[in-house]
């Protein structure tokens, strides 16, 4: 458990930990984490709810009333939607998406799942998603991979890799300003 203390420490890392505990009672955690994972998309998609989550400037009541109301929308409740709620009311909602993140990581770990974050100049097919999973998976002793993948133009071709702690840039673009910086030492 103390690794998982230093990777959840502090107050959002104290929430994620209770409520991790409370879904391994209930033998809920799957559906705890795809609710959290529900209420943080949702989260990244308005400016208004993000605001709301985060500006200091709302009352615990006005912000626990709606947080309900989109909590109700969402369709999410039980757990999830009493521990959300409760946060609210302990003004903590700031801390929201470092509770979801500590969640995940806490389920992850006892799942024995990797999670990566790969990043790519154009929507990759199928099989290379395969062939990116399978050397990942050789990379962490066989674990499974939970990958998410984001298109960003901008790295021009080849890929970022986020695997844990561990970053590999093999992006086009990371390699060019290399270039770029070794001429001008030249020059």
């Amino acid at each position: 458990m103390a690794q998982d203390e230093t990777i959840v420490s502090g107050m959002a890392g104290r929430y994620a930990s209770a409520l991790f505990s409370l879904a391994q009672e209930q033998n809920a955690t799957d559906a705890v984490g795809a609710d959290l994972d529900k209420l943080g998309r949702l989260i990244e998609g308005s400016a208004d709810l993000d605001r709301l989550v985060k500006s200091p400037v709302f009352s615990a009541e006005e912000q626990t009333r709606a947080i309900g109301a989109v909590l109700d929308k969402a369709g999410i409740s039980g757990v999830v939607g009493k521990f959300v709620r409760l946060v609210a009311s302990k003004r903590r909602l700031f801390a929201l998406g470092d509770m979801i993140r500590g969640y995940r990581t806490l389920n992850d770990q006892a799942k024995g799942v990797a999670r990566a974050e790969i990043t790519v100049a154009e929507p990759v097919g199928d099989s290379q998603r395969a062939a990116i999973e399978d050397a990942l998976k050789s990379i962490t002793g066989g674990r499974s991979v939970g990958m998410s993948v984001k298109v960003d133009p901008a790295i021009i071709g080849g890929l970022v890799v986020k695997l844990g702690s561990r970053m590999y840039d093999g992006s086009l673009k990371t390699k060019l300003n290399a270039i770029r910086t070794r001429m001008k030492e030249v020059g």
